[in-house]
């Protein structure tokens, strides 16, 4: 019964990195809309982003975000691609080994991202403290 469940899960973790690796596809093919595209960006971003939105030490609370935040996301983001796209990406995606090649270019936009965030959070925090 537990073996089961773990290769279950195993089979799941794999079919969500293939649609992650989809969804990065089909963001930089140009019949995607840019809508998607912006959508896109932030769930792969995200998925392979080391910084989670609840750190994963806290129980329970710390994978929510994985489980909840990133399907929802992935969702949206495929409701948003064209079929033919989609189709194209999830052949190319079934192609690739699977995962996403680690860069140092890819590391260094990920992180620049989450700086602007916390920026902004910060300024609209700021203003807001001194509108009291």
């Amino acid at each position: 019964m537990n073996g089961q469940l773990i290769e279950n899960l195993r089979t799941k973790a794999w079919a969500l990195k293939r649609e992650t690796l989809a969804l990065y596809l089909a963001a930089r093919d140009a019949r995607t809309p840019w809508a998607a595209k912006l959508v896109i960006a932030i769930v792969v971003a995200y998925a392979l982003s080391p910084i989670d939105l609840i750190p994963d030490f806290i129980p329970v609370l710390g994978y929510l975000d994985d489980l909840v935040l990133l399907p929802l996301g992935i969702f949206l983001a495929l409701k948003l691609i064209p079929a033919t796209v989609l189709a194209d990406a999830r052949q190319a995606a079934q192609q690739a080994d699977g995962s996403l090649a680690n860069s140092r270019a890819a590391a260094i936009v990920i992180v620049l991202l989450w700086t602007i965030g916390a920026v902004v959070i910060g300024v609209w925090v700021t203003r807001y403290i001194d509108t009291f």
